[in-house]
């Protein structure tokens, strides 16, 4: 921030090192040679920061109203100047769009909407000649209920070849019009749909993605297919949905529904999800990965708790999985000291890197979560310098460099398959999957040469349009740009040494390498400013205060 004080003098002992009993206060190791050249070679995925694109949010390159392909290429060089390292591509494939284009009909070609095979392959070309790594998701859960094997287990009779691929079952009573058992569906109702011939099947998410069956060998062949296709046009990676889901328990018995919270909610435990034989199959991932040099994958998995999440990173599983911890938590140092401290002393059991996020495509925006306004936006800038000091890898989520918040759309343009499913008592995920303000003063701020978008954008987004926030020193764009770019600069956030520090109350510290101090004031009033020369601060900073709902960075 150019209105900072370089430095800062000597402090009250408030900041000193040491909480003495923390259980993750020790060195896990520093190299003062680790930095930018930590992001090439066969580790780059450890401390990388990848920047989540939806597809159908993020540019429009062909003027209808959806973001696609083109409209991803086109910008690259707006993501080459804010510094990441990677993107991960949400679903583009072939989709009849029941969930977002998740209810995949052919997960090895482009969905018409999004461009062709042509587009993507000229586009992970640019992005690697601008030194950006793409990543792609996997469905391995479920294929949409167009995708031909489907379509051939419909036509077929029970006990074939082709149900088997899936999971259907003869419902319960003596008609078989009860579903086979209790389960609920994700986005609401059950989780079994009926046939014309009577049998059922097993959808966890919508009815149109059946859940597919990974007993049968067929779907571990299908799916090393697919990663080869991908891996073979250039993909660096991916990012597996739903990555706790593929195993099932034995006879599918009925959960404990007690207290059981409505769509989208998981318990704990969950019969649907997070079965030890989801293992196997997460290996067979890695020994396909493994054959092909530099590639990586991170998991979507959510677990009971870090322990159980640390068994999907294992050496011979996954090489990084979501850490949900920082978006369940809520705005306080000891929730946010909670969620590191037990996230990082997890991964360290295994060797694996920590997996930081803040938002993505089906959460509330972090900013909205943190209060909204004025508020919600100090704290959102504050929670990604924590985020972005933090050992391991990175995940940002498209408009969280420009502070966006969750929009309340009108009834009438939901689409969400939550909204339908739950009798429209839960509104879904569409909040926070509006498109981008690129420029302009009017909706759609340059989001393509259209006048509309597939979602409605809010006028006051004028003032958070990626022109407009470049002009300005002092926006939420500008502080990423410099944060990313001083976490590509120094070794210190390359490395994964940790080790907090003492801190005032309503407040957080710790050090990372020998001089690397960050320091949040997540309180309601001022505190004294830590000693040491001030690298980035998430709000200005005027005289010795660290002000509330800031970050800082310190060398010291």
């Amino acid at each position: 921030m150019s209105d900072q004080p370089s430095s800062t003098p000597n402090q009250p002992s408030d900041w000193e090192a040491g909480f003495g009993d923390n259980p993750f206060d020790e060195d896990t190791g520093f190299d003062q040679h680790e930095g930018a050249a930590a992001l090439s070679g066969a580790n780059w995925w450890r401390s990388a920061v990848f920047y989540q694109i939806y597809p159908k949010s993020f540019a429009d390159g062909n003027g209808d109203g959806m973001g696609d392909l083109i409209g991803v290429r086109n910008r690259l060089d707006y993501l080459k100047l804010l510094g990441i390292d990677a993107i991960w591509l949400s679903p583009f494939y072939t989709s009849p769009m029941a969930d977002g284009g998740y209810d995949v009909a052919d997960p090895t070609d482009v969905d018409p909407m999004f461009g062709t095979l042509r587009d993507f392959d000229a586009l992970v070309t640019d992005a690697h000649a601008r030194g950006i790594k793409v990543t792609v998701d996997i469905v391995p859960n479920h294929f949409s209920d167009q995708h031909v094997w489907f379509q051939q287990a419909l036509a077929a009779a029970p006990g074939s070849p082709e149900r088997a691929r899936f999971i259907f079952r003869d419902g319960k009573s003596p008609d078989g019009s009860e579903p086979p058992n209790n389960w609920p569906a994700m986005f609401g109702g059950s989780a079994w749909n009926r046939v014309p011939d009577g049998q059922w099947y097993l959808h966890l998410f919508a009815p149109e993605q059946p859940d597919l069956n990974w007993d049968n060998s067929e779907i571990s062949a299908e799916f090393e297919r697919i990663l080869r296709f991908w891996m073979d046009r250039g993909v660096d990676g991916f990012r597996i949905d739903v990555a706790h889901s593929m195993a099932k328990p034995a006879g599918l018995p009925d959960m404990d529904l007690s207290h059981y919270n409505g769509p989208n909610t998981q318990l704990d435990p969950d019969l649907r999800f997070d079965q030890d034989g989801v293992h196997e199959h997460l290996r067979m991932f890695r020994r396909v990965l493994d054959t092909y040099p530099n590639r990586m994958a991170v998991g979507e998995a959510w677990v009971p708790d870090d322990k159980r999440l640390a068994l999907y990173v294992r050496p011979d599983e996954l090489h990084l999985t979501f850490n949900f911890r920082l978006v369940l938590a809520e705005w306080s140092a000891k929730d946010f000291q909670g969620a590191i401290d037990d996230s990082l002393t997890a991964m360290a059991e295994v060797g694996a890197p920590c997996t930081w996020v803040l938002s993505n495509h089906d959460v509330v925006r972090h900013t909205t979560r943190y209060g909204g306004g004025e508020l919600g936006k100090a704290r959102g800038r504050a929670a990604a310098l924590v985020m972005l000091s933090l050992p391991g890898t990175a995940y940002l989520y498209n408009g969280d460099e420009l502070g966006l918040e969750n929009v309340d759309l009108p009834d009438e343009v939901l689409q969400d398959p939550t909204w339908e499913r739950s009798g429209h008592t839960e509104r879904g995920r569409d909040g926070e999957r509006v498109p981008l303000p690129w420029e302009g003063v009017t909706p759609p701020f340059g989001f393509g040469s259209s006048q509309d978008s597939w979602l409605p954008m809010p006028a006051e987004w004028e003032f958070f349009t990626v022109e407009h926030e470049l002009d300005d020193a002092n926006s939420t764009l500008s502080l990423f740009r410099e944060a990313l770019g001083l976490r590509r600069g120094l070794a210190e956030l390359h490395g994964s040494s940790f080790h907090w520090q003492q801190a005032p109350a309503g407040c957080l510290a710790y050090r990372r390498g020998p001089n690397l101090v960050v320091a949040l004031n997540a309180g309601d009033t001022p505190v004294d400013l830590p000693p040491g020369e001030i690298l980035l601060s998430s709000s200005p900073i005027e005289g010795d205060t660290l002000p509330p709902n800031t970050t800082v960075w310190l060398r010291v």
